[in-house]
């Protein structure tokens, strides 16, 4: 089974031979054209996950479907294996169900747009986006409901689908899937902006083929998928053993009360190919924190991950998959049977970040391995009747990304409050406080929260939210359980907490996924993020550097203690008692030094957690069907 794309012109395109300057102006040119997506999209887009906070993944790729630039590699490959129809010159194609694209997109509320470039009747390229829509239907506004069983639950499914056909807009198709979601003009205006921008990328192509020549223009994509794979052939060579290295780490909770789950990975080089197996990942959860992993978009985080850190300049595609094998067990976490639940994928998503950078960086930890900071991505979710005067009682549904510490790495300390993805970027504050009924009364890092080490993790924020009106909030987060590591020495960061005061000043302590929380005028929310881990022996972090954070307000002069830093009291480093304070604290902590600092053993985290959560702690999981 897989798509057929239909051309008038059957002239096969040409291999040929590229100079250097051209193939280095087209690659340029498609870098921009990548970058022209984001803008229209922005500029057109309506909800505040995309709009403001670039939830969202550009990419064109080439008439196979390998991206040659973008962001979140290609999901083009899974989705022509599993669409068993005609495409044609002005088709462009809809689809958000992950069991019916082979996991080219992981759960239903991100919506991808394909577009197939035509010109002069032959097939060219793609262009693609996907983007997070504010809703998707299903049990709860945002539509990644904790409680869910069954992929039924999360909203509308959209097989791949014809949302254009020859160029025409399938109204009544569309107006079906838009009754269907609770912010229709919203999803209306994104769509249309994820079509805008794929179809600005097809232009560039096709002007790219008329100054330069379709023989041109597909000869360079080859070159620059090849140049691609020989650097990633090179950088697995170097980092990736032959001997099998393995590492796990857990998402805390599912949001129905059973935890910690395990992701584990076994990594070794046969020849020039790289292979990761999950083999021990525990079996899929009964609730949404399943992940679909697609074996390609895996590829996709090993190729940004070890590009990034080895050499950004390398221009990021997916010329390289060919060099890697993953193998993902049938029944677990990160493969789940249909119609298993996946909506909430997202914290399973983030520990890959985790569990990937601690398998390269294992064996050269002072080039490669950073501490654990990339451990989630936390959701709040506000709505419900705008009762405040001159509103209409209209209905308003939030749906926001928060960021926590980016870890302590060999190049330095981790930025505060931030996320990995390049493309996401806080949403402001003035932004929500004029669209919603809220107000922020507290938007700051928080001092200490990151690990201390010789590269100090990236603290995490604390973001308070008054509430101006009555209404219900959904909290997705992790890494309240478990900790974000810390590496070489380097401490752990500390946990996320949520904390709601009421108006009447009582106060609640909520779990970390947790939804339909009633909440009345005046009541404020306190989403405090996780800080990221450090890096390295903190008592060999340069006094100064201390000095500076505690002035920055990013460490406490308390906190600065962690670091066998004694601050005087003109907020100077009192040289004589740091001296001292490091002698005495490097004499008690002993020679021992473990690569890794996990915060203790899952049983003495789970001993410890109601007492430094005010949370208990999750029950073992039981898996249904597992052997």
């Amino acid at each position: 089974m897989t798509a057929r794309l239909l051309e008038t012109n059957h002239d096969p395109l040409k291999r040929i031979d590229v100079d250097g300057v051209t193939v280095d102006i087209i690659e340029n040119a498609l870098r921009n054209a990548r970058e022209e997506m984001d803008a229209v999209l922005f500029r057109t887009a309506m909800s505040p996950g995309i709009r403001e906070q670039g939830d969202c993944f550009p990419m064109i790729a080439n008439k196979e479907g390998k991206m040659v630039v973008g962001q979140f590699g290609s999901f083009i490959g899974p989705f022509l294996e599993a669409y068993d129809e005609e495409i044609e010159e002005g088709d462009i194609i809809l689809t958000n169900d992950p069991y019916m694209c082979n996991a080219a997109v992981s759960h239903l509320p991100d919506w991808v747009v394909l577009v197939p470039i035509f010109k002069d009747g032959r097939h060219m390229a793609w262009s693609a986006m996907f983007g997070h829509m504010s809703d998707n239907g299903g049990m709860v506004p945002g539509s990644i409901p904790i409680q869910a069983t069954t992929i039924f639950q999360e909203g509308i499914r959209i097989p791949p689908t014809k949302l254009y056909k020859k160029g025409v807009l399938q109204s009544d198709l569309l107006e079906l899937i838009l009754h269907n979601v609770r912010t229709p003009q919203w999803n209306r205006f994104d769509l249309n902006a994820l079509v805008a921008a794929c179809n600005t990328a097809a232009k560039r192509c096709v002007e790219l083929a008329v100054r330069f020549g379709d023989d041109v223009l597909f000869s360079t994509m080859d070159i620059m998928l090849q140049r691609n794979y020989e650097a990633m052939k090179h950088i697995i060579g170097m980092f990736i053993p032959e001997e099998p290295r393995e590492f796990e780490d857990y998402i805390c909770d599912d949001g129905m009360g059973m935890g910690p789950y395990r992701i584990k990975c076994t990594m070794w080089r046969e020849g020039e190919k790289a292979i990761f197996d999950f083999a021990g990942t525990d079996p899929q959860a009964q609730s949404s924190v399943n992940f679909f992993l697609n074996e390609d978009m895996f590829k996709m985080f090993f190729g940004s991950f070890t590009i990034n850190v080895v050499d950004p300049q390398i221009v990021f595609n997916d010329g390289f998959y060919d060099l890697v094998d993953v193998r993902i067990p049938q029944g677990t976490l990160l493969k789940p049977n249909y119609p298993a639940a996946l909506s909430g994928r997202t914290h399973a998503l983030g520990r890959i970040f985790d569990v990937l950078g601690a398998l390269l960086g294992m064996g050269a930890p002072e080039m490669m391995l950073n501490a654990a900071g990339f451990s989630d991505s936390p959701h709040l979710f506000f709505s419900g009747y705008d009762s405040r005067e001159g509103k209409g009682n209209e209905w308003f549904q939030l749906f926001q990304i928060g960021f926590g510490g980016v870890p302590g790495r060999p190049v330095g300390d981790g930025p505060d409050g931030h996320s990995l993805w390049p493309g996401f970027t806080n949403v402001p504050n003035e932004f929500i406080e004029s669209y919603f009924p809220l107000r922020i009364e507290r938007y700051e890092t928080i001092p200490d929260s990151g690990g201390a080490g010789l590269h100090r993790g990236g603290n995490g924020l604390s973001v308070a939210y008054n509430f101006l009106c009555e209404g219900e909030i959904g909290i997705h987060d992790d890494r309240w359980l478990t900790y974000p590591w810390g590496v070489l020495g380097g401490e752990t960061g500390l946990r996320s907490t949520k904390k709601l005061v009421r108006a009447d000043g009582t106060e609640e302590w909520l779990p970390a996924k947790v939804e339909g929380i009633s909440v009345k005028a005046g009541d404020v929310l306190y989403f405090n993020t996780w800080g990221g881990g450090g890096w390295g022996d903190p008592f060999a972090r340069d006094p100064e550097l201390v000095r500076q954070d505690v002035a920055r307000r990013l460490v406490s002069t308390e906190g600065a203690k962690r670091y066998g830093v004694v601050m005087a009291s003109d907020a100077t480093v009192d040289q004589a008692a740091t001296e001292t304070l490091r002698a005495e604290l490097i004499a008690a902590r002993g020679t021992d030094s473990a690569l890794f600092n996990f915060g203790g053993d899952l049983e003495d985290i789970r001993s410890r957690c109601e007492a430094q959560t005010h949370l208990p702690a999750p029950v073992k999981p039981t898996f249904i069907g597992a052997k």
